[in-house]
């Protein structure tokens, strides 16, 4: 797995302020770099930004006419090469798309070379490239990591098509924050006196700095929705601030005031429970660690902190590595770590809590669970032929051997167990004991019957059972292939030797269509190999059974017509009946058919 490191852009909280840095339109599109927090929501869709077209990348037209919807567009430089991700992190009942470019210009944005537009019915929180920072690799609604060079611009759009909007967040990935931890990314987009804004936790005190050159005093303002409001006192260069809002400077030069703002978010920090360690019996290697983020969010809010799982206390400390919540694990004692973090900023966790995971081997029995029983006989060994000396077993007959001798048919259950303590783990498997029946042949398939053709036998029986055409070899499959025009017999058999049935079978071949319309092509109806049996004779029939015309082996063939009339076009049935070796007339037993005249 790609070791994770994050940059974080958080989610703004200042209804009033929640459109000065959102914008829908990519000429307009806001500058965000390392550690830019950038306000949640979108409102509306502003100008066309495709100029009408239909659909950019995986985005198409919504039901406002528009491939934007609730958009909002951003734009970022790198400043170094390698591997570059994001997570938009947003409320789970929400659905949020997005399409990157590569561009520097929004009249020559191109295709994009990441776009993603899939639904969150269920319910993801995150959505974006790379991973999904909770461990879920086969999340949907991530597309591949991006490679970047040094001095690359890209602007981002970000479409909301849920009926509520609560906002996101943005995260970026990528082993380019390992190699350039501080400038992966180019703030020089971003022209500030107080810098770009200010990504920070409960708890940390952030220093603003305005020091400006021949400056003659400075005014510190701050606004927290009711608008800039005069910080009494503070009249120096700097200011240290620990509270969410966003600030302002204004610099007395003798040439004039310089005015600038900053936001400044402090997000909460989450207090990861106790949680209780597991101790189960281990029948599959997934364990569902979703499970334990009750405990470890206790009363906190889901939808504001995650949950994650790692297997040491320096991944869970930086965030690298999380496991799938669909843990993958092996029988035997397992220690996991765990982090809580903010949605909006995984930089502010609590990694403090580990517990310990134990499975238990649950007993696998893997006899059969279905035998045949031949009537008669002495009696079939069922159960566990290799027994665990460590497991206990008991019949459901009241035996505690692993395996048992039976004379009747029935259902019989062997359950073992594995007992570890106070822990008893089970498992339990059912033979389903039949008594032999004597092979039954339900149908003969011939197949296309063709002068030579594939003949397969078909039963209703379940068994193990082989099969032979004529007088030849005993096969396993029920399908014989080039099978000669005239008589045959086919033979079934079980393998345990309980019984053989023998059937009679005729081989001929016929056209399924005939079209009697004067243009000398299938002009008559026949069956080829009919000289193949003893006096053979040929009845067609209609729908209802009555009887059209009757053919022998001499016969030219139907022409279509009953009493020198043409019939419809529609479908007629056929019965073949022939001499057996005895001298009687018996009908070809699987050759009841039928046929299509077309004019």
């Amino acid at each position: 797995m790609v070791k994770q490191v994050i940059r974080t852009i958080v989610l703004m909280l200042f209804s009033h302020l929640s459109y000065s840095q959102v914008t829908p339109d990519c000429t307009t599109a806001v500058p965000i770099c390392n550690n830019t927090p950038v306000n949640g929501g979108s409102n509306g869709f502003g100008i066309d930004d495709f100029n009408g077209a239909a659909s950019s990348g995986c985005l198409e037209r919504t039901t406002t006419g528009y491939i934007e919807s609730n958009s909002v567009w951003y734009r970022f430089r790198t400043s170094a090469s390698g591997e570059l991700g994001f997570n938009i992190g947003h409320d789970s009942s929400e659905d949020w798309d997005f399409a990157l470019y590569r561009a520097s210009d929004c009249t020559n944005l191109g295709d994009p070379i990441r776009c993603n537009f899939f639904d969150n019915s269920d319910n993801k929180s995150f959505v974006g490239v790379g991973e999904d920072p909770t461990g879920d690799s086969s999340s949907v609604h991530y597309e591949d990591w991006l490679q970047v060079n040094a001095g690359e611009d890209y602007y981002l759009l970000i479409n909301n098509f849920s009926n509520v909007n609560s906002g996101f967040s943005i995260q970026f990935t990528g082993n380019i924050f390992t190699t350039n931890p501080t400038d992966a990314l180019d703030c020089s987009i971003i022209n500030n006196l107080l810098g770009a804004p200010v990504a920070a936790c409960e708890g940390d005190s952030i220093n603003l700095d305005a020091t400006t050159t021949g400056a003659t005093s400075y005014e510190w303002y701050s606004d927290t929705g009711s608008g800039f409001q005069l910080i009494s006192g503070e009249t120096n260069s700097t200011l240290n601030v620990s509270t969410s809002a966003q600030y302002r400077v204004v610099v007395n030069t003798p040439t004039g005031n310089i005015i600038s703002d900053v936001q400044v978010v402090f997000n909460p920090i989450p207090v990861t429970n106790a949680v209780s360690d597991e101790l189960f019996c281990y029948s599959s290697n997934i364990f569902d660690l979703s499970t334990k983020d009750s405990e470890a969010l206790g009363i906190q809010d889901a939808s504001i902190f995650m949950v994650s799982y790692h297997l040491s206390l320096a991944d869970a400390i930086s965030g690298a590595n999380p496991i799938s919540k669909q843990f993958s694990k092996s029988p035997g004692q397992e220690d996991i770590f765990v982090r809580t973090y903010s949605l909006t900023n995984p930089d502010c966790f609590d990694a403090s809590q580990n517990f310990s995971i134990n499975a238990v081997v649950s007993p696998e029995l893997s006899f059969d669970e279905e035998v045949t029983l031949c009537e008669n006989s002495a009696g079939i060994v069922i159960g566990e032929t290799m027994p665990n000396p460590a497991y206990t077993y008991a019949w459901n007959t009241g035996e505690v051997t692993p395996n048992i001798s039976v004379t009747e048919a029935g259902e019989y259950t062997l359950t073992a167990t594995n007992s570890v303590g106070a822990l008893h783990c089970e498992a339990s498997r059912t033979v389903q004991v039949n008594m032999s029946q004597l092979p039954t042949i339900t149908d003969v398939e011939i197949e296309d019957f063709q002068a030579n053709s594939k003949v397969t036998i078909l039963t209703d029986l379940d068994g193990d059972f082989e099969y032979r055409l004529d007088d030849g070899a005993y096969q396993s499959s029920n399908s014989f292939a080039d099978v000669s025009g005239g008589m045959h017999t086919v033979t079934m058999r079980d393998l345990f030797g309980c019984g053989e049935v023998t059937e009679n079978i005729v081989v001929v071949g016929f056209s399924p269509i005939f079209s009697p319309n004067g243009d000398v092509l299938n002009e008559s109806w026949h069956i080829d190999g009919l000289s193949e049996l003893s006096s053979p004779i040929v009845t067609i029939y209609d729908r209802y059974g009555k009887l059209i015309a009757q053919m022998t082996e001499f016969s030219p063939g139907w022409d279509g017509n009953f009493n020198g009339r043409p019939l419809p076009s529609t479908d007629y049935w056929f019965k073949l009946s022939y001499l057996d070796n005895d001298g009687n007339r018996v009908y070809a037993k699987y050759l009841q058919s039928h046929f299509s005249l077309r004019r």
